[in-house]
């Protein structure tokens, strides 16, 4: 799994993805780091639902952890 987050243009998904990779190298099981990354997500966006926030962090962790793909994601409307 790659490392490079320069691609990753918007601050909150920099900032999951980022805290999503820490929290598991650090020893959290998968759903307690996915826990904190959608109340990571929240915090960025009060507005977002829990439905949605729980969607953009699932993709999010899909498309750059997962798959360690490289190119950018549909993700949220901030810049």
């Amino acid at each position: 799994m790659g490392r490079e987050f320069s691609h990753i243009a918007r601050r909150c998904e920099r900032a999951v993805v980022t805290a999503y990779r820490e929290l598991r190298d650090g020893g959290e099981a998968d759903m307690q780091a996915f826990t904190a990354c959608t109340t990571l997500y929240r915090i960025h966006h009060p507005e977002a639902s829990m439905q949605e926030a729980r969607r953009l962090v699932s993709e999010w962790i899909d498309h750059h952890i997962v798959r360690a793909a490289q190119t950018p994601t549909d993700g949220c409307a901030c810049d």
